[in-house]
C-alpha cells in the first residue's frame, strides 16, 4: 500500500498452490479481517499507475531524504543513518530519554511560537531498552517545511536538560 500512497490501506496479496492456505486465508477475510471494500477497489485501481508517477516520487523523497539528513548533521551530537528503503530516519540524540524530551517539546518548548513533534523511537524495537534516545523522522514534508522543522528541533536541544 505504501508503494502507492495508500499508507494504512493494508493492501497485499496471497498466492499459493496450498489449500490449507487459501482456506485459512478465506477464514480470516470472511471473518472480516480483510481490507474494506473501498480500499481494495483504490488498490486495484491504482495497479493501473504509470511508471513515471512512481519515478517522480522516487526523485522527491531521494531529495527530502538528503534534505533532512544534511540538516540534521549540522547539529552537534546527533547521528543519523541513511536509510536504504524507507520514507524515515533513526535519529540519535544527545539526550538520555527521547520520549521525555518528546513530551517536553509538546509541552514546554517553542522557538518562536513554533515546535516540531516527533515520535520517540524505542517503541520501533521489539528489544526493550534499545532506542532510547532515538526519534524516528518521516520525510513526509517539503523540503522547506523540513529544514524549518529540523531547525526548530536544533535550537531545542541546545536549551534541553536532561
Amino acid at each position: 500500500s505504501k508503494r502507492y500512497s495508500m499508507c494504512g490501506a493494508r493492501i497485499g496479496y496471497l498466492v499459493s498452490k496450498n489449500k490449507q492456505v487459501i482456506k485459512t486465508a478465506l477464514k480470516f477475510a470472511q471473518a472480516r479481517l480483510s481490507p474494506p471494500t473501498l480500499a481494495q477497489i483504490a488498490s486495484e485501481a491504482a495497479l493501473e499507475t504509470p511508471q513515471s508517477y512512481f519515478d517522480e516520487v522516487i526523485e522527491e523523497y531521494v531529495k527530502r531524504r538528503n534534505t533532512l539528513i544534511r540538516e540534521l548533521e549540522k547539529i552537534e551530537g546527533v547521528k543519523v543513518a541513511k536509510p536504504k528503503g524507507a520514507f524515515y530516519c533513526i535519529v540519535e540524540l544527545p539526550v538520555k530519554n527521547a520520549d521525555h524530551f518528546a513530551q517536553w517539546l509538546l509541552e514546554t518548548y517553542d522557538h518562536h511560537n513554533e515546535t516540531v513533534m516527533v515520535a520517540p523511537a524505542a517503541g520501533f524495537y521489539s528489544t526493550p531498552g534499545v532506542g532510547l534516545n532515538q526519534i524516528r523522522i518521516a520525510y513526509v514534508l517539503n523540503e522547506n517545511s523540513l529544514i524549518k522543522a529540523v531547525n526548530i528541533l536544533g535550537e531545542a536541544l541546545k536549551v534541553y536538560q536532561d
